[in-house]
Formats: structure tokens, C-alpha cells, sequence
């Protein structure tokens, strides 16, 4: 076995697929090699059923738009959210445009993104979001409605059957996608592998991670088969490895990664492979998130492609085990508390009362409790059409705040040490749609600074045409690359004029 590297990933997942063919792509010299303790690539987080599959843009999802006490609306995080899914796109039309990947509706669709809420409160709130969502030019052509014969126009299946006076409302944005992250992470890694340009290893876990005195690292890697362990030389290691980065983090003893801890939780999805039902529901509809859940447990009925077939999905269920890998150890949990976070992870278990009162409250959910709340999104449900599957594993950051003080973080964290040698990624959600932004991130701060020859930074922009540059209120830029990418990817695109107002439409023949 080659035991030195440039660089050496952990974990096959989207994140380090992604970083894999970036860094090829900016510099085809780098010798690489990835290191998966599962027997398949993508097969945690990434895989098609461990997670909802939405594009996240900042589009449906609620809880990136908070109402504050004086009834301001902050768009910065649905705007920013925004902006990552669109870095993404352009990075998977550039690998279409290569011939990385030969066939997008392989991994990506169009599928549009909607809000629904009712109740009078809600609705308000809907249309304050959207009207100041309408202020930022990403969300032109966003529509909302609170007229009941449209919203039966565009869910005809969650409208059939609602019976009452509530008020309801909607928000719809047509170019939403469904991603299939896991096939998307395979292609990647199997096109570098098949080019050799990476040492791919299946069947391996990382059993340490070592400064070297030269600056670079020891990576202790022991087949799960033999349980024989080999010492790999890296310059650059990333840790994509989910749920599992945490304690590899830990290993590398650096002082970036001090305090931070992680708390788990799993979900189980509610799914129908009913194509009579599929065919009724075009849409990820997304509602509001119970007071003291997370956000990862915002309620959504979304199409999706399982497997191959056309299917129907509803949840997340919150459930709680120690677990931090789907595929992991009951004692994952336990073993991550150290002398450095045990004070934060107490301080966050006590600060999140609420959370753990809702996850009690979900694990007692019985099958007919679920039915009924997938219910108030289908009135016309028939519990023998869905069957309970079980969802991914996530982690969320714990770490502390300007205080000191141990908070419980929603989101995706970086963590990279001040030479920019060793990079982990902690959290959840956007996670994977956030892919490619959060690579160049990495890149920015560490190879790119010492492993990167010449002119990396003009590479970057072949791949990432608005590399360096902000889409939010460039409505030229903004139509030039979503155009760009829509054509490529053959999904819907919106285009605006120069003064943010709605334009024309580009449609795709990539519904699901």
C-alpha cells in the first residue's frame, strides 16, 4: 500500500467527493487517496434515504426567515443559504460540462419549493416573508396565494379532503430541485478513482490522526476486515466522515477544536411508494417547525425518487440514540466528552430543556399519532399506503459561545487549524447542498495557501463562473449563471430583468 499523500480523506461522502474533485480539477498532480469504513461510497448521511433530498435554498424552509418581536422578517440567512445552493449548481453543471457526470437527472430534478401554514398568525407571516423576500432579487418570481382554489390548483393532493374556514396560505417557487446526494457523491468519487487519480479504500475507519514534525500528519487507517493498520503521510487531511468527524476532530488535538461536543439526533420518515398518490403531489412543501424541536425536524411532504421509483415522503420523526453514525456505536456519545466539552455539553443539556422534551415526546409517537400528523398535510391518508423507514443520523454542534458558555448550534461548523493542514465538518443542515461553497471555504483557507500551484484561483472560476462575486443584487450575473447552469443541469431556471422584476422562465423537461 502507497502510504504518502498529498492528501487524504476520511469518509466517502458528499463532502469529501466534492473536495476530491475540486482540488483534481484546480491542480491534476495531486496524488490523493480516501479512506470509507463503510463497504459502499455515500452510504451515511449522503445515502438517498438518510436525508430529505431538497435543494436547500432558502426557498420553503422557514426557519431561515425568523419574525423577530418588533415583526422584522431577517432574510440574511435564507439569502446566504441562497447563495451556497447556487455555487453548487454551477459546480455540478461544470462537472456535466467535462463529462464527470453524462446524465444530471440521474442526481438532480426540478421539484417546486412551497410553504404552506394556516391559521391566521401563520399567514400573516407568510406574507410579510414573502414580501420581504421580494426585496431580494434571488426570490423574484417567488408566488404566494391565500386563495384557496390556487392552493388546490398547486396541491391538489394536500388540499383534498380539508375541511373548515382556517385560513390558509402558500408561498411556490418553481425552481426548486430534489437532489439525490448519494448518487451524486458516487459518480464523483468513481470518476477520480476510475481516472486514478484517487486511492479509493472501502472497508477502512481511521483509527488515529498525528501531527508529523514536518507540518504535516500521521493517519493511522485499519482495514475492518484483517484489522490490520497501515500509517499514511498526508499534507492535507480533510475529515468528511459525518456524524464520525467529531472524535477524529478530537484526535488531531488541536487547539481549534477545543469545547465543542456533539449532541445527536435521528429521525424515521413516513414513506409511500403509492405511484397514484406520487403522481398527485409535485412539490417539497414545507410547514412550521413545533416550538422547542430542531430545525432538522420542520415538517415537509416531498416527491422524491427512491431507488428508482417515483414515492412520497413525510417527517422527520425525531428519535434520540447515542449513535452519532447511523452505522455507528451506542457508545459514540460517551466516548466524545472530554476534559475540554463535558462543562459546555452539561450547560447546552441544561439550556435545551425544551429539546429534550420534544424528543421524549417523539419517541412515544405511536404509528397512528404519526399518521395523524402527516394528516394535517394529507387529510385523505390511508395509513397501509406508508410504511415507517428510518432516516439518517445527524450530530449538532455544541460549542461555546463569546461567554464561554456551551450552546447547542444549528447548522454546518468548519474547523480547520491555523496552519490550514487539517479541516473537519461538524453539523447538519444545509450540509450537502452547501457542498460546494463550503469546499472552496476549505480550499481558500488550507491547500490553497500551500499545496495549490500558480493560479489556482482563475481554475476556480471555470468551474464556479461567480466565484469571488455576490449573486444577491447582481441580477445580470445572477441570470448568466442560472441560465448557464439550468441548461446544463436541464432544470427550470428564472431569469429578471435589471431592475429585480420577473423576466421569463426557462422550463426543463426534468420533473420527476
Amino acid at each position: 500500500m502507497d502510504t504518502d499523500f498529498d492528501v487524504v480523506f476520511i469518509g466517502a461522502g458528499v463532502m469529501s467527493a466534492t473536495l476530491a474533485v475540486m482540488l483534481h480539477e484546480l491542480d491534476p498532480d495531486l496524488k490523493m487517496a480516501m479512506y470509507e469504513r463503510l463497504n459502499e461510497v455515500a452510504e451515511e448521511s449522503s445515502a438517498v434515504l438518510n436525508n430529505a433530498g431538497t435543494g436547500h435554498s432558502g426557498f420553503c424552509e422557514l426557519n431561515y426567515t425568523p419574525e423577530s418581536t418588533d415583526g422584522h422578517i431577517e432574510t440574511k440567512a435564507a439569502v446566504k443559504i441562497n447563495e451556497s445552493f447556487e455555487i453548487s449548481k454551477q459546480f455540478w453543471a461544470h462537472l456535466v460540462e467535462k463529462g464527470i457526470i453524462r446524465d444530471p437527472s440521474s442526481f438532480i430534478k426540478s421539484v417546486p419549493h412551497m410553504s404552506l401554514v394556516w391559521g391566521e398568525k401563520n399567514v400573516a407571516y407568510l406574507k410579510k416573508r414573502y414580501e420581504a423576500l421580494q426585496k431580494e432579487t434571488l426570490f423574484q418570481g417567488m408566488e404566494y396565494s391565500d386563495d384557496k382554489a390556487v392552493l388546490k390548483e398547486w396541491l391538489p393532493l394536500v388540499m383534498k379532503g380539508r375541511k373548515g374556514n382556517d385560513p390558509q396560505a402558500a408561498t411556490r417557487m418553481k425552481i426548486g430541485t430534489d437532489v439525490n446526494f448519494g448518487c451524486l457523491s458516487d459518480q464523483m468519487v468513481r470518476y477520480l478513482s476510475k481516472t486514478g487519480n484517487l486511492d479509493l479504500n472501502l472497508g477502512y475507519e481511521c483509527a488515529d490522526i498525528q501531527k508529523r514534525m514536518d507540518g504535516g500528519w500521521a493517519v493511522v487507517v485499519k482495514n475492518r476486515d484483517s484489522d490490520e493498520k497501515t500509517v499514511l503521510n498526508a499534507k492535507f487531511v480533510f475529515i468528511g466522515a459525518g456524524g464520525g468527524a467529531l472524535e477524529l476532530l478530537q484526535k488531531c488535538d488541536i487547539p481549534e477544536a477545543d469545547g465543542f461536543g456533539g449532541f445527536p439526533v435521528g429521525g424515521m420518515w413516513l414513506v409511500s411508494y403509492n405511484e397514484e398518490l406520487a403522481v398527485q403531489h409535485q412539490a417539497k412543501v414545507y410547514g412550521l417547525a413545533p416550538v422547542g424541536s430542531p430545525p432538522m425536524s420542520v415538517p415537509h411532504l416531498d416527491t422524491r425518487v427512491i431507488n428508482g421509483k417515483r414515492a412520497l415522503l413525510f417527517g422527520p420523526f425525531a428519535t434520540f440514540s447515542t449513535k452519532f453514525l447511523k452505522n455507528g456505536s451506542w457508545l459514540d456519545l460517551p466516548k466524545s466528552l472530554d476534559v475540554k466539552n463535558i462543562l459546555p455539553m452539561i450547560e447546552t443539556g441544561l439550556h435545551n430543556l425544551p429539546l429534550v422534551q420534544y424528543l421524549i415526546g417523539q419517541l412515544r409517537l405511536s404509528d397512528d399519532e404519526r399518521i395523524a400528523a402527516l394528516r394535517e398535510y394529507f387529510p385523505d391518508v390511508i395509513a397501509k399506503d406508508w410504511t415507517l423507514e428510518k432516516a439518517g443520523q445527524r450530530v449538532q454542534v455544541v460549542k461555546k459561545n463569546e461567554k464561554g458558555e456551551g450552546v447547542l448550534q444549528f447548522g454546518t461548523e468548519l474547523v480547520m487549524d491555523k496552519s490550514g493542514t487539517v479541516a473537519a465538518l461538524l453539523g447538519a443542515s444545509p450540509g450537502a447542498s452547501s457542498a460546494a461553497s463550503i469546499m472552496v471555504e476549505v480550499i481558500e483557507k488550507g491547500p490553497g495557501k500551500f499545496l495549490l500551484k500558480g493560479d489556482w484561483q482563475s481554475r476556480m472560476r471555470a468551474m464556479i463562473p461567480s466565484y469571488g462575486q455576490k449573486l444577491n443584487g447582481n441580477p445580470a450575473l445572477q441570470n448568466q449563471v442560472r441560465e448557464w447552469a439550468g441548461r446544463l443541469l436541464k432544470i427550470d431556471y428564472l431569469l429578471v430583468s435589471e431592475d429585480a422584476r420577473l423576466s421569463s422562465v426557462g422550463e426543463s423537461n426534468a420533473h420527476i
